[in-house]
């Protein structure tokens, strides 16, 4: 985009101004004020166009690459056994494309550039054509360059073909993002040139001294390692703004409601790089779904939520105004909407709360008191316990290996960063237990270990201590087999773990109803499980969805074989 046509959409925005602007900017289910069924576009024959477009985002213009001229892009509605058929049309002046996030697609339709398909070229449109055999709650986003970040995402659900276990008078999309008026290539720079450049609640010598950080031994140590303990979050609140269905906290989404009915949540981070805790102070939560998977109903105050993940969850409002708050794990800012029974309510927004602080554990280093039973080695084969062969054991080297964690553990029975001290119930990976038995109870055959490596003074991230090139070797599976994945994570960072073309089991010591995921967050210091049946051939991403960090290479391919018709 030339700086000629930036200018003009900066100007229109400009003159657009106020709230009328605002709700003319983003389609019909994300303006606020809507009270029942979202509008969609509904299938299986949708036309979708991405092009550039103005945004305004708390008054301020800005720029977003948009889907049907809005950000977020339109909610998309199918049902479980259509054939969708989707024409997208770029309009963009470079490549584009579209992933289904979650979809169980044919490799093909994918949407992953150079992987699953060429791309969509400036100018061209491309038919995505697939069986929809799933229900649930998804998203789409592209996997061109950094779309993602400039508003290329939006919302997808799809209705079970026969009754719905979660019973709701009314529901309400709600997609969280973050918004960022730099652009993401300078954003991708200031991170190589400088590590934690966005970071501006690093500890200080007065919080040293007044208790209020780390003690002073430990604080030497990890500058001896020259890492940073506050270093929860890459971008941070200096440079986002947070959203809630493309409304900043000041635009303050509204979703309305009436006392008493049970009011479903979709709850999608389509977020670049942002983890979030959610909450509605004064109201209880429960969880339904999990990654378009149902779930057996939970009851929480808080979750946390990282980009990739969706969590269903169903409240009872009474007749008053509240407050959804999307609090960024580190504590550097919080996107905020309203559920309110009458239009132009609105209750309290809570302070942000104090930002969180690393430690030894979150480097793999200090497991004292951790609960170790959600690693369940006990349903594993023969063939997956066997010891590798001496000089067999896989130590990632190289200049993007920071760090290792010398003990990694389970951490699937904790909350999210930040969260240990709440004083209400939150959402851990083991409270969630499958609604339905997981279709394959085969025990896994073998076991693989991956490690989550990273050099954060480099922003070098990778699996193995290798970033992703053209001579990165695949991870293969044989088709159909059953393996068991650990990710070790040797960085102090979380990263949520994306596959492609598959949901896996969660291990978090419920066997037969271990939670069905496509993205899994996983811990610093820590590590997690799943069991893989690996039943979609061709060849599927797989990587960090953090935005940046697969940018940088924290991302590998994932072969299924034989492919139909192939005898090998």
């Amino acid at each position: 985009m030339n700086d000629i046509d930036r200018r003009r959409l900066l100007a229109m925005a400009s003159a657009l101004g106020g709230a009328s602007a605002i709700s003319g900017l983003l389609p019909a289910w994300a303006r606020a004020g809507t009270r029942g069924a979202a509008e969609a576009l509904n299938g299986p024959d949708i036309a979708l166009t991405v092009d550039h477009a103005a945004v305004r985002i708390d008054g301020r213009p800005g720029h977003g690459v948009a889907v049907n001229g809005s950000v977020p892009g339109p909610l998309i509605r199918l049902k479980q056994g259509q054939a969708a058929r989707i024409a997208v049309t770029n309009r963009l002046h470079e490549d584009t494309s579209i992933h289904w996030h979650g979809l169980l697609v044919p490799h093909q339709m994918d949407g992953v550039p150079g992987l699953s398909f060429p791309g969509i070229r400036p100018g061209e449109t491309f038919v995505y054509e697939f069986p929809v055999v799933q229900a649930g709650t998804y998203w789409y986003h592209s996997h061109s360059g950094l779309q993602e970040q400039q508003g290329h995402y939006g919302p997808i659900i799809i209705e079970p073909a026969s009754a719905d276990p979660v019973a709701a008078e009314r529901e309400h999309v709600v997609v969280l993002s973050d918004y960022a008026f730099m652009h993401p290539h300078e954003i991708m720079r200031k991170l190589k040139a400088e590590p934690g450049y966005f970071n501006r609640q690093k500890q200080t010598l007065s919080g040293l001294l007044a208790g209020r950080d780390q003690d002073l031994d430990e604080r030497i140590a990890w500058a001896g390692m020259r890492m940073d303990p506050t270093d929860i979050l890459d971008v941070t609140g200096a440079v986002y703004t947070y959203l809630v269905n493309g409304h900043g906290p000041a635009d303050n989404w509204t979703g309305l409601f009436a006392p008493g009915e049970r009011v479903r949540l979709r709850i999608i981070n389509a977020a670049a790089m942002t983890i979030f805790n959610v909450r509605i102070p004064g109201l209880a939560l429960t969880v339904v779904q999990a990654d378009g998977q149902n779930v057996q109903p939970v009851e929480i105050e808080e979750f946390q939520i990282s980009p990739a993940e969706t969590y269903d969850v169903v409240v009872t409002p009474e007749d008053r105004a509240y407050t959804l708050v999307a609090e960024a794990a580190d504590r550097s800012g919080l996107g905020r909407a309203t559920l309110a029974p009458r239009p132009g309510m609105a209750a309290a927004t809570p302070p942000l709360r104090s930002r969180p602080v690393l430690t030894m554990r979150d480097m793999g280093m200090d497991h004292s008191g951790m609960d170790h039973s959600g690693m369940d080695h006990a349903g594993m084969g023969h063939a997956a316990m066997t010891a590798p062969a001496a000089g067999e054991a896989k130590i990632p080297r190289g200049p993007g290996v920071q760090m290792l964690a010398a003990m990694p553990a389970d951490r699937t029975g904790e909350p999210g960063q930040g969260l240990q001290d709440a004083n209400h119930r939150v959402l851990v990976y083991r409270d969630l237990v499958a609604l339905e038995p997981n279709p394959d109870p085969r025990p896994p055959a073998r076991e693989v270990e991956i490690h989550l490596t990273g050099n954060m003074e480099r922003f070098m991230w990778g699996f193995d201590g290798e970033s992703f090139g053209p001579l990165t070797k695949p991870i293969p599976f044989r088709r159909d087999e059953r393996v068991r994945v650990i990710l070790v994570n040797d960085s102090m960072m979380a990263h949520p773990i994306h596959l492609h073309g598959h949901f896996f089991e969660v291990v978090t010591g419920r066997p037969g109803r271990h939670p069905r995921k496509h993205t899994v967050t996983v811990a610093p210091g820590g590590k997690v499980a799943f069991d893989l049946t690996a039943d979609a051939p061709g060849d599927w991403a797989f990587h960090c969805h953090l935005l940046y960090h697969m940018h940088a290479g924290m991302m590998n391919v994932v072969t299924v074989r034989p492919m139909d018709g192939d005898a090998r």
